[in-house]
């Protein structure tokens, strides 16, 4: 059974950082599509970073300079440390698996499981 659980949200004042981690269990992260999605109320939830199986990494233009993904395989864990934070980062974050090696996990359609999400809060 493949279980994803976010930890690291809080408070941040901007400019701060704060650093998300997901542990997964059920599965070994690096042979899957791993990535972090965001959502504010009202809105869908939007792809933010992902490492691919192959290693390969993709971010979105507004994670891009201050957002870094990684993995620690050792530890089955997914990482996200986010600088720079601005009030528009502040959204319920989520951790994601996709199995399918041939889709971009980026994308919501090719995400196959979902962790509970973990609030980021950015204060002005």
């Amino acid at each position: 059974q493949v279980q994803l659980v976010e930890s690291g949200g809080g408070s941040v004042q901007a400019g701060g950082s704060l650093r998300l981690s997901c542990a997964a269990s059920g599965y070994a992260i690096s042979t899957y599509c791993m990535a972090w999605f965001r959502q504010v109320p009202g809105k869908g939830r939007e792809g933010v970073a992902r490492v691919h199986s192959d290693g390969t990494i993709r971010y979105a233009n507004s994670a891009k300079g201050r957002f870094t993904i990684s993995e620690d395989s050792a530890k089955n864990t997914l990482s996200l440390e986010m600088t720079s934070l601005k009030p528009e980062d502040s959204a319920t974050y989520y951790c994601a698996a996709g199995r399918r090696r041939m889709l971009d996990c980026l994308l919501y359609g090719a995400v196959d499981y979902w962790g509970v999400g973990t609030q980021v809060t950015v204060s002005s």
